[in-house]
């Protein structure tokens, strides 16, 4: 999924990065309240680290669920450091550029992805420390995609051309990599971690100790066959990956089973609503839909707590049908809250930089978990033991 539509992308794109801190982790504060008149009170709380920035690039894949690994090897005893969100965007992008010139160009190629593409990546290529590779080559001290995307792009355009009498040559990986080594850096083959030489598999082996065959993803689709793999139906979902499909109610069984045993979740979803705001760390679905909202009905969006509109399979499906969801950004799912009516809402976990009303964090209702949500992961030890004998 890419970070998130281009109208928003100038208003969204907030400055202020937190670097990688060695053991410092972040739990969410018992209460929590904004420039509005929400009141928020944590009921579940699973430990994350520190929010970044990915600024701008489209790899909110990348640091939603990197960051839930990361809150994995917490849970697990292990070190609270950030791993390199840009180590394992570009190890996709070079296996999406196979695939890619494989297909002809019949195939999506840009900066999105899929919570499985890190667990992916990570199986097949290892991780590293994000000090150990940051992306940074050319001066600047924030990710700045949009060229080097559009450089690749073209160039894999004209690989697909095969100008060469047809024929590809046997060069193009290697001119493709040396673009990513000078737009992100050369990735080291070795470095240096608290004293001690690893490489990036042995790094994920001997310090992370995450087992890739842990992880599950889920969609809810009425199109196909229920506790089912199917695929997921997105243009990021460059590597044609199935995923488990279930009813809609039970995205919020397997959510809440999740957390309230210690278990955080990559989720991905559609942040275009009007109803979603960034600013106030909102995220809600109003009774009224959104192409019927008055301006004084927008004006009054972020109040306070309001009766939401009722989610159906039905609507759901409707709105992925006619393009009102799609996959446009990713985060991390790290508790829930209550507000003062006593409504639950889940505390995610964003990658946008810390100056919002929630330092970074925002407030999502479950009703907009179940309207929004085109897929999600989780440890498969955080699913309910029914819903998982039901997987086929």
């Amino acid at each position: 999924m890419p970070m998130y539509r281009t109208a928003i992308l100038a208003a969204l794109l907030i400055a202020g990065s937190l670097h990688a801190q060695d053991d410092l982790v972040r739990k969410t504060s018992a209460t929590a309240t904004d420039s509005t008149g929400y009141r928020f009170t944590t009921v579940v709380s699973t430990e994350a680290t520190p929010v970044q920035n990915q600024a701008s690039s489209g790899t909110c894949w990348s640091y939603a669920t990197n960051s839930f690994l990361e809150s994995e090897m917490i849970r697990n005893g292990g070190p609270a450091i950030h791993l390199s969100k840009i180590y394992t965007a570009r190890r996709s992008y070079e296996d999406k550029a196979d695939a890619y010139v494989r297909m002809h160009g019949s195939l999506n190629y840009g900066d999105g992805g899929e919570p499985h593409d890190v667990v992916n990546m990570y199986a097949k290529y290892g991780t590293m420390p994000e000090e150990a590779y940051t992306g940074l080559n050319y001066g600047t001290d924030k990710n700045q995609f949009a060229e080097l995307q559009a450089m690749l792009k073209a160039m894999l355009d004209v690989v697909i051309k095969a100008p060469n009498r047809g024929k590809l040559t046997p060069v193009w990986k290697k001119a493709f990599s040396n673009v990513l080594d000078a737009y992100l850096g050369p990735v080291p083959e070795t470095f240096t971690y608290k004293g001690k030489s690893y490489t990036p598999q042995s790094f994920a082996k001997e310090v992370v100790k995450l087992d890739p065959a842990d992880y599950v993803e889920f969609l809810s689709m009425t199109t196909a066959p229920y506790y089912a793999e199917t695929m997921m139906m997105v243009p990021d979902n460059w590597a044609l990956q199935q995923a488990w499909n279930i009813p809609m109610e039970d995205m919020v069984t397997i959510i809440d089973h999740a957390l309230k045993n210690g278990y955080s979740v990559a989720w991905g979803g559609d942040v275009s609503e009007p109803s979603f705001s960034w600013k106030n760390g909102i995220a809600w679905i109003p009774v009224t839909p959104a192409d019927d909202l008055t301006k004084e009905q927008k004006e009054d969006l972020f109040t306070g707590p309001k009766p939401e509109m009722t989610i159906t399979p039905e609507l759901r499906q409707e709105a992925f049908d006619n393009y009102t969801t799609q996959d446009d950004h990713g985060m991390q799912i790290t508790g829930i809250a209550k507000d003062q009516a006593g409504n639950e809402w889940y505390i995610v976990k964003n990658s946008w930089g810390v100056k919002n009303d929630h330092e970074g964090y925002l407030y999502m209702s479950k009703n907009f978990v179940r309207y929004k949500t085109t897929s999600f992961m989780v440890n498969r030890k955080g699913v309910p033991s029914g819903i998982m004998k039901k997987l086929k």
